[in-house]
């Protein structure tokens, strides 16, 4: 078997080829231990730094359909998309990269500020046909609406005249106000998500909670920060009332001439400048603060 065989057993992830969530999917899985070792956007798929698990790429709105028949184990995409294609598939984990929303928007000079604002029959250009059906019949009963289904660029369609509104896809924000257009109401906040299918094998669970293991350790380590300090005996107990950790301070003696103790604990990153400032004024000394690369509970 060569090197880039891919074993029946192993399991088949799939991750978006192209657009705004590929390379940090990509970051986040070699964080975890996944290292993607064919980055070219040509390449339809690729070994991974485990045996177990192989990467293929595809467009990320085919992913959940993928996942759902079982031509992927496993899947990242964005939650849009899931809930888009109404894929019946398990969702394991939100990744928190990718942040987006999708949202109805319209002319900055049409002075409709919400969709109830929209006329009978509006045509409403987008990808996302079946969100934007759900949206308006929740939020709009009774009105009639035309949706224009496209496969991108929908933010030019009321330019040429073809939609009075679009519904897309909004990271900053910068593509809607470059067309005249803005948000008026905000129809579902997306980000990446670990999905599953439900008749995943047997075979394949083990590595599939090991992935979502490693995943989960990365994502719990973010902001957080392990700061580590000497502390003299005799004001111990002082430094430590000032000390928070997700499980309480860890303490060791240290080897020393006079009595001393090394304390050291994982803390929010916003919490590290107010905690080392006061351990300082109460005793501590040596304090070092490093960044910490996984949390597994």
């Amino acid at each position: 078997m060569s090197e880039y065989s891919l074993s029946s057993n192993a399991v088949r992830l799939a991750i978006p080829n192209k657009g705004r969530l590929r390379e940090p999917v990509m970051d986040l899985l070699e964080r975890a231990g996944v290292k993607v070792l064919i980055r070219d956007e040509k390449i339809l798929s690729s070994p991974t730094s485990r045996p177990d698990i192989h990467a293929f790429f595809l467009r990320a709105e085919d992913i959940p359909t993928m996942v759902e028949v079982g031509a992927a184990d496993v899947g990242i995409t964005g939650l849009d998309m899931v809930l888009e294609c109404v894929a019946d598939v398990d969702e394991l984990l939100d990744l928190r990269v990718g942040a987006a929303e999708v949202v109805l928007a319209v002319s900055k000079l049409s002075r409709i500020s919400s969709v109830k604002d929209l006329p009978d029959g509006a045509r409403i250009a987008t990808r996302y046909a079946n969100l934007t059906r759900r949206f308006l019949e929740e939020r709009a009963p009774g009105k009639r609406f035309k949706i224009i289904e496209v496969g991108g660029a929908a933010e030019v369609m009321p330019m040429l005249g073809v939609a009075d509104a679009i519904v897309d896809i909004r990271s900053t924000g910068m593509t809607l106000r470059s067309h005249g257009l803005e948000a008026i109401e905000v129809i579902l906040k997306s980000s990446a998500r670990l999905i599953a299918g439900r008749d995943l094998p047997k075979e394949k669970r083990d590595s599939v909670e090991k992935l979502k293991l490693m995943l989960e350790g990365v994502l719990n380590a973010e902001r957080r920060k392990m700061v580590m300090m000497n502390v003299p005996d005799t004001c111990l107990r002082s430094v430590l009332e000032v000390i928070p950790s997700m499980g309480g301070p860890t303490i060791a003696k240290v080897e020393a001439k006079e009595p001393m103790w090394e304390v050291y604990a994982v803390m929010n990153e916003d919490q590290v400048y107010d905690v080392v400032v006061e351990a300082k004024k109460r005793g501590a000394r040596d304090i070092v603060i490093l960044d910490v690369e996984k949390i597994i509970p």
